[in-house]
């Protein structure tokens, strides 16, 4: 499909009956670039199932203020049509009295619903489920479940895993791909064509990243949700997984650049949300960043008996940062992963030690080489001990470079432990502090080194 480019205004019911043969997403795309209230009038015009098919896309930008701007009974009828977790999505942005207003015009399936799943934490596997699945009985057929799947399958968020319930208690006994189904003679009972393992379930308080890592593992379309007594409650299909996974990681960048996690797209976030959300990590870093200064004060005495050490701050400060920041992606993601468990933090320690004392003595050697080749070359002199400057500076950034090796993967462990998510250890945040104490470290090993000659 070629993006549908508009030069001019053009009538909503124009360039509505333009979209009308385009896929939902490419529509989706074109109402993102129009005002909330062409928008609404848009989809005022499409057809009825189709405009359903585009408000169930997490990807229609101003979905609430859209709504809010149809006429009420038309409203009732789309959401009554959406998937129950988008609608849940959706109520979750709308303000009150709207919100309410809305949920009494919906109908009772899906009211009910609705309430069930807004009342789920944030981050939780019961928050992106949906209760639209199929279930049948054990006592059914093959057969007498492939026609109830044609009558129903309109209705639901998929047909690819249906789900098999002991009609005694409710209890799910097992999970049939719809493959399966299908290669199934109509006569054989549905347990017959059943894999024979048990079927994988997560539970509705479980976070969303164990159903997208049990999703991976085990190769699913989707996987059902269940409560103690291990009733399916929803199910988490493959695609909703995948939101929740992009919109994370887009907050966990934004994270960990420094920043508060946007809510809305770039494009759409108003000029005072933006100062706000980027101007507190700004402040707290600033403020961090003067203890740098009150380090460098410390040793003010040293800085004016050997001024050439303050030729090499900036390179000690940032390969600290560096390092730290390193190692602060790399167990970010190890933990989400679940690679590593808060258990692990020694091994890890184990493994950042020689691999930081590695890493700076690669530096420490560059940088001594650099100091040799300008002195000899004549491309600036160091003064008469220019190589006890280069030790200096060789063994400090071994030791800078070890210490935030080791603190920037510390650092997310720590943050797990006492409950924060460990994406808001920012890679400004770590090369603060590293900076800090690679200052001390630097001065410290000037000290030891230069003591009897510059010092």
């Amino acid at each position: 499909m070629t993006d549908t480019v508009i030069d001019a205004p053009v009538e909503p019911a124009s360039l509505a009956a333009r979209l009308a043969e385009e896929s939902a997403p490419d529509i989706v795309e074109a109402l993102n670039r129009e005002a909330p209230e062409v928008a609404a009038a848009i989809l005022l015009s499409l057809p009825h199932d189709r405009a359903v098919e585009v408000l169930d896309q997490p990807e229609l930008e101003c979905a609430p203020d859209i709504i809010e701007m149809l006429p009420r009974d038309r409203v009732a009828s789309f959401l009554s049509g959406m998937s129950a977790d988008r609608v849940t999505d959706v109520f979750k942005e709308i303000e009150e009295p709207g919100r309410s207003d809305l949920r009494t015009r919906l109908d009772a399936e899906t009211r009910g619903a609705v309430d069930k799943l807004i009342a789920y934490p944030e981050e939780s596997v019961g928050s992106i489920m949906t209760t639209e699945f199929v279930a049948v009985p054990t006592t059914w057929t093959v057969g007498l479940t492939l026609d109830y799947i044609r009558k129903v399958e309109r209705t639901r968020e998929t047909v690819y895993s249906i789900f098999v319930l002991d009609p005694r208690t409710g209890a799910l006994a097992k999970a049939v791909p719809l493959r399966r189904l299908i290669t199934g003679h109509p006569e054989d009972t549905i347990l017959s064509v059943a894999p024979n393992r048990r079927p994988v379930v997560v539970s509705a308080d479980a976070s969303r990243n164990e159903a997208a890592r049990l999703i991976s593992k085990y190769d699913l379309l989707a996987i059902p949700v269940v409560d103690a007594s291990n009733h399916v409650v929803g199910i988490v299909t493959v695609d909703d997984v995948i939101d929740a996974m992009i919109q994370k990681q887009t907050e966990d960048v934004q994270r960990f650049g420094g920043m508060e996690a946007l809510d809305e797209p770039y494009m759409s976030i108003n000029f005072l949300t933006m100062i706000r959300k980027r101007a507190g990590w700004l402040c707290v870093l600033f403020l961090s960043e003067m203890l740098t200064a009150s380090a460098m004060q410390g040793f003010e005495g040293e800085l004016e008996k050997a001024l050439v050490l303050t030729l090499f701050i900036p390179l000690i400060m940032s390969s600290g940062g560096n390092s730290g920041s390193q190692a602060t992606s790399l167990l970010i993601r190890a933990l989400a992963l679940h690679q590593v468990r808060l258990s692990d933090w020694w091994r890890v320690a184990l493994r950042e030690i020689p691999a930081g004392l590695t890493l700076g003595a690669i530096l420490g050697t560059i940088g001594v080489v650099r100091i040799v080749i300008w002195q000899k070359l004549g491309f600036y002199d160091y003064g008469e001990h220019w190589f006890l400057v280069a030790a200096t500076v060789g063994t400090a950034l071994v030791g800078i470079v070890l210490f935030g090796s080791l603190t920037g993967s510390m650092l997310p462990f720590v943050l797990q432990r006492v409950g924060f998510d460990p994406a808001t250890a920012s890679a400004p945040f770590v090369a603060t502090l590293v900076d800090v104490s690679g200052l001390v470290i630097y001065f410290t090993v000037a000290l030891v080194i230069l003591k009897g000659t510059l010092l």
